[in-house]
């Protein structure tokens, strides 16, 4: 392979072949620009030479010699979107697994779980903006899965937060053992109470308080961690001391957490419970931007807004050309901007139109859902 200065590269060139920053991690692919992002981000990353098996080149070159428009993603590939619920669905029966294996006091294994959640940080690092794309669609089907659904997309977005906070590669793999497993005591709870449509009796809900506790107790039998451990103990405590079990407060509550407070608190305000409707991403990030009594950690709601932004990936908006569409993915400058796909525009060569928002040009005027608002389902079928 040849070498390449950082520096040297033009912003917005192709390479003919995949770009590495080493053996094992591929930058761009032959169809990928090089941007002026990741130009940063390798600089901060004190990465001077990157290298690749081809040549730099002003386009990306497929047969046709034509030019991707810069900075925007290409995210028409409906294979991908059928592979994102396909990762989840795969992820969910793993879930389902553990938990059905921790229910009948079976031993959960840690090597098992860690290389579980290796694939899962790769899949997320490769794929992060399609995950989140579909995200809204994982829902649970029955009132017995819905534990499974929400501990596998809140481990997704855990990641996607410790990806954020540039975590290294050791604390990822801790941190997303820790989303998957963090409400494992649940279920050495009564069913009928983890089920409930009602609103439960005080005693009930003393009760339900007790599964930090409990799964704790679990995953210390299991010889887990205690990083991984404390981190299902505390992620119902609050920067307050208004959470539970302990009312631990402030820099009390590990990182671990503190991540899963935030991806555990924002999957449950935007998805079907037994006894509520999901709720929009819009209102799961402004109801944590509000962080009203101060419960969150600033820094973590600063991640995750950055990472999905105010408008999510996933989320459909009205533009203020009047315009519907859909957030695919995010703007790292300003998440008020992200970049979205207009619902029924496609381009001269037939894919679907792709556009930057932002505040001189097009703009997000309001959330919608594609519920309520006759959104047709995107099709990703073909």
């Amino acid at each position: 392979m040849k070498f390449f200065s950082v520096n040297e590269i033009p912003v917005n060139y192709f390479f003919s072949e995949p770009l590495y920053v080493d053996d094992g991690f591929v930058l761009t692919s032959q169809e990928m620009p090089f941007t002026a992002e990741l130009k940063s981000a390798l600089k901060e990353w004190n990465f001077d030479k990157v290298k690749s098996d081809g040549e730099i080149q002003e386009a990306y070159h497929d047969g046709k010699t034509q030019k991707k428009k810069a900075g925007l993603p290409s995210l028409n590939d409906n294979t991908k979107l059928l592979d994102a619920k396909a990762f989840y669905a795969d992820l969910q029966r793993f879930a389902d697994d553990i938990f059905t294996r921790a229910a009948g006091n079976g031993r959960i294994n840690y090597d098992i779980v860690a290389e579980k959640i290796r694939d899962v940080c790769e899949e997320v690092k490769v794929n992060r903006r399609f995950l989140l794309q579909v995200q809204n669609d994982i829902q649970a089907e029955s009132d017995y899965d819905f534990l499974a659904v929400h501990v596998i997309k809140s481990t997704v977005i855990s990641i996607i937060i410790g990806s954020y906070l540039k975590l290294p590669a050791h604390r990822m793999i801790e941190l997303g053992v820790a989303a998957l497993l963090h409400e494992i005591g649940m279920v050495k709870l009564p069913p009928h109470i983890v089920q409930s449509k009602a609103e439960l009796s005080a005693k009930e809900r003393n009760t339900l308080m007790l599964h930090p506790a409990i799964g704790f107790e679990m995953l210390k039998s299991f010889n887990f961690p205690m990083a991984i451990n404390t981190a299902a103990l505390e992620h119902h405590e609050r920067e307050n001391g208004s959470g539970y079990p302990h009312k631990l407060s402030g820099d009390k509550i590990g990182l671990y957490g503190k991540i899963i407070a935030v991806a555990c608190s924002y999957e449950a305000i935007t998805a079907k419970r037994p006894h509520k409707d999901a709720r929009g991403g819009y209102e799961g990030i402004t109801d944590l931007l509000r962080n009203e009594g101060k419960g969150y950690d600033d820094s973590i709601i600063r991640a995750l807004v950055f990472s999905l932004s105010i408008y999510p990936i996933g989320q459909f908006v009205l533009l203020s050309n009047g315009a519907k569409a859909q957030v695919v993915d995010v703007n790292p400058d300003d998440p008020r901007f992200p970049i979205v796909q207009v619902l029924d525009e496609k381009n001269p060569d037939g894919q679907n139109q792709i556009i930057e928002t932002g505040p001189t040009s097009v703009s997000i005027q309001s959330p919608l859902s594609n519920k309520s608002e006759g959104f047709p389902d995107l099709d990703i079928s073909q």
